[in-house]
């Protein structure tokens, strides 16, 4: 393990028993997002689309941490809990996307905290 990689947030935030991000070999590891205000420490549930937007706003806020950008995103691994919202989130994912998109696998997944959407990804560092 090379680093540990958290974004500004909370001090008093508690990510339980694992990291934001971990650096190795070249790659950032980022764990599960959700819709969760970070100066809150706060779920922010909402419409499939505003925790899809929220989400990835956690993820970039990560990857930027690290020294990257969306840009460098090679794979995402997505979890909805109602699959028939593909479409609406894929929407939103897209903007995040705009250039040649990550590798993705989506699934529908019983989450936690009656959240939507989960997402996780590997990141290949400049």
């Amino acid at each position: 393990m090379e680093k540990v990689i958290h974004p500004e947030r909370n001090p008093d935030f508690v990510t339980g028993a694992y990291s934001d991000g971990i650096i190795v070999g070249g790659f950032l590891f980022v764990s599960g997002q959700a819709a969760v205000d970070f100066k809150t420490s706060q779920f922010v549930l909402g419409t499939i689309e505003e925790e899809t937007k929220r989400t990835l706003d956690n993820i970039k806020s990560i990857v930027e941490a690290a020294g990257a950008t969306m840009a460098n995103v090679v794979k995402c691994t997505v979890h909805l809990a109602d699959i028939a919202e593909f479409d609406r989130y894929n929407v939103v994912y897209a903007t995040y996307f705009p250039g040649i998109k990550p590798a993705r696998t989506t699934v529908q997944s019983v989450l936690a905290e009656n959240i939507k959407v989960e997402i996780d990804c590997i990141v290949k560092l400049p």
